[in-house]
């Protein structure tokens, strides 16, 4: 057993686990760390606790985590304030070398490491950028080692924060600490619109928390989808919630074509078909009525047959003509 706690380098993100040796540290103190880019400030979120060092994740190999460097004192709190007020006038400094140089970036954050050895700038693009002349000219005006860093649309949204369709502050900016892998399936297997706008979030990608209730979703969709299999003239419901009748089966690609009730013909999977319950007239609530339009029919005239044959010019003279007394 190693005892452990959890900090965060960021108000969101992933949490890392160190040694705290001997010190009484709580969940909500500041401690120092020493990270890839050098010495950071950060909060404890996981109080002490004791677990197998099989379940470190951030030190598979190696037999104890990183010990901290020391629990932070007032005056390394001050210090990180003033490293904010400097990250502020950075990022003024960044835009405007930015516009100068013409580069297709968006600047969108700068952090200070806690001893000022780096300072650490994030952009935007939508292709690779070279910023060699920005790096000179930034390291020329700070005086240390600078690391431009290009971030993906979903750390962008991370850091710049906003509200959700839900009226909620986003996830990844709160409380989530890795990107986790969302597919369309997910919010099919949920029965979900699979309209983008309903189920994208302000990032421009699928919504992170079709993920929460994903794993049992797709239980009861796996199991769903392996005992039900339709029947000729049943009625069932497709995804979207149309609503139809199996026609037809073929059992041997386990899919089925249903006549919906807009007349159209549809070939389904077995595992995207449900039955429906109830009679037909219940299924007004799941399929909306189209309405009824009233035209009034105009007499179509309907064009003459040919009666010369298709390919055939009849102006043409034929080369082999027949004699006047020809017999069979």
């Amino acid at each position: 057993m190693q005892k452990v706690i959890g900090v965060r380098l960021k108000k969101a993100g992933k949490v890392h686990l160190f040694d705290p040796g001997d010190d009484d540290i709580k969940c909500g103190d500041s401690v120092i760390v020493e990270t890839v880019r050098g010495l950071e400030c950060c909060e404890v979120v996981i109080g002490v606790r004791e677990i197998p060092i099989s379940e470190s994740p951030d030190c598979p190999n190696i037999q104890t985590p990183r010990r901290i460097y020391r629990k932070a004192t007032q005056a390394d709190l001050a210090r990180v304030a003033e490293n904010h007020v400097k990250e502020k006038r950075a990022f003024d400094i960044c835009a405007e070398k930015i516009a100068e140089h013409g580069l297709p970036m968006n600047l969108i954050n700068v952090v200070y490491t806690f001893d000022m050895n780096k300072i650490v700038f994030e952009f935007t693009a939508e292709n690779r950028v070279d910023f060699r002349a920005l790096v000179r000219d930034l390291a020329y005006i700070f005086h240390t080692r600078i690391e431009l860093r290009q971030v993906g649309i979903r750390e962008e949204a991370r850091i710049l924060g906003g509200i959700g369709c839900c009226g909620r502050v986003l996830c990844c900016s709160t409380f989530l600490g890795d990107f986790a892998p969302v597919s369309i399936r997910m919010a099919k297997e949920q029965n979900l619109s699979l309209n983008p706008t309903k189920i994208s979030g302000i990032c421009g990608r699928l919504l992170c928390c079709l993920k929460y209730e994903n794993d049992y979703y797709h239980q009861n969709y796996i199991e769903q989808a392996q005992n039900f299999q339709p029947k000729q003239g049943e009625r069932v419901v497709f995804k979207d919630k149309i609503g139809g009748k199996v026609i037809s089966i073929n059992e041997t690609r386990k899919n089925a074509t249903i006549l919906s009730d807009d007349g159209k013909t549809i070939v389904a999977a077995w595992g995207d078909l449900m039955p429906l319950e109830g009679d037909a007239s219940e299924i007004s609530s799941i399929v909306d009525e189209p309405e009824e339009i009233d035209i009034e029919a105009e007499p179509v005239e309907r064009p003459r047959p040919n009666k010369n044959k298709v390919g055939k010019n009849p102006n043409r003279p034929n080369k082999n003509p027949k004699p006047k007394n020809f017999k069979k």
